[in-house]
């Protein structure tokens, strides 16, 4: 196992964390794209402080115009650096329940944020519909 000194979750203080955000247009055409979010506070900034910085990216970043119209509602855990991953290339569809970001007002750090986590940002009602045929893929 690595040397706890050396992870590179543990490099940056959470006061200036980088976060990979994916913002999932479609589940079942598995289209995403990758937002990389640096220098964020996660001892200060809330779930729906997060979101807010996405949505403001895609509304001024260029590439976005494809997800403009999404919908997005919902953050959740995709994966923690050095922690385990999901087999799902788009979402991952288990422990929504510890996974899920559903309290706009909690700090990020609370919800067991860190440098290099990785989020799914997405419309829940979306993802709903997708988990009841995840193996569905379209072309």
């Amino acid at each position: 196992m690595a040397d706890q000194e050396h992870l590179t979750n543990l490099s940056k203080p959470t006061s200036d964390a980088t976060l990979t955000v994916r913002c999932i247009k479609n589940f079942e055409y598995r289209t995403c794209k990758n937002l990389v979010l640096q220098h964020v506070n996660l001892e200060t900034a809330t779930v729906a402080d997060l979101k807010k910085l996405v949505l403001e990216a895609i509304h001024s970043q260029t590439g976005w115009k494809p997800y403009l119209k999404v919908k997005f509602d919902t953050l959740k855990v995709y994966t923690v650096a050095h922690g385990h991953k999901t087999m799902n290339l788009i979402i991952n569809v288990e422990d929504d329940d510890k996974l899920i970001l559903t309290d706009d007002e909690a700090i990020l750090k609370w919800q067991g944020l860190e440098n290099e986590t990785e989020l799914s940002f997405f419309n829940l009602k979306d993802y709903l519909e997708f988990k009841k045929h995840p193996d569905v893929m379209k072309w």
